[in-house]
Formats: structure tokens, sequence, C-alpha cells
């Protein structure tokens, strides 16, 4: 089973795919925040969307070895349009709650203590970093697919 796995040529392209993004969120937040946060590794949320690349590159990949005429890239397109939307819709509408409560909470009980954490603000993702999220899978899954063809 391990060894499909590791021949699975459409998974590996996805995974490929969300590890990059995954880690090119580390020198580009340092950049902005000028400062290293290696915690940006393992977070949700930030520039690119993992979530777009990799679900982008797996449907690129089902419709570049399967045809894009396949089912399964009909149901590949499908997924990445419900990742895509509520990566940038509800998460982050759910990021901009989190952030007026933890503001509200911060405001109503200023000099009181609070040993309740806060919420997590950094939840969904702006248009943008979906957007690159999904070029990034895209181009990667392209050149994958060009390369072990």
């Amino acid at each position: 089973m391990l060894a499909g796995l590791l021949e699975n040529k459409i998974l590996l392209t996805a995974l490929i795919a969300w590890a990059l993004a995954q880690g090119l969120k580390l020198p580009i937040m340092s950049f902005i925040q000028r400062r290293w946060n290696w915690s940006v590794l393992l977070s949700a949320g930030g520039m690119p969307s993992s979530h777009a690349a990799l679900i982008v590159s797996c449907a690129n990949a089902i419709g570049l070895w399967q045809g894009y005429n396949s089912p399964l890239f009909a149901l590949g397109a499908a997924m990445a349009m419900i990742v895509l939307y509520d990566a940038a819709g509800v998460r982050r509408q759910a990021g901009i709650h989190a952030a007026r409560i933890n503001f509200l909470f911060e405001e109503l009980l200023q000099g009181h203590p609070w040993d309740e954490e806060e919420l997590r603000e950094v939840l969904g993702h702006t248009p943008l970093e979906v957007l690159a999220g999904a070029m990034l899978g895209i181009g990667v899954s392209t050149l994958i697919w060009a390369l072990w063809r």
C-alpha cells in the first residue's frame, strides 16, 4: 500500500505543491514582519495559501494525467472550488470575527486579568493569497507533469 502511495504522481504532485507553499510562508512573512517566525510553517493563513496550492495542483494534475474531460477532473475541479471559496470566504470571515471579539474582550476587560486564550485570528486567506496558492499549484503540477510523463 505504501509503495502504491509513493508511486501516485498526482498525490505526490499535490503534496509537493503544499510543502512548497507552506515553505514559502517563512521567507515571505519574515520579509514582511522583519523577523523570523518559524511558527508560520505550521499555521493556517498566510501567503501563499497552501490549501489552494494543494487542491489546485491536485485537480490540474488529474486533468493533465487523466484528461480534462474525465469525471475525476470534474470532481477535483468541484473540490477546488469549494476549498478556494472556503479559504477566502468562510474562514476569512471567521478570522475577522475572531479579531473583533478579541478586541471587545480587551476593551471590556482592560485592567482585569483574563486567563482565556485569545481566539485565532489568522484562519483564512485574502483573495490574493488564494490566487497565489492556486497559481503555484498550477505551476507545480504542470512542471511535474512535464518532468514525469
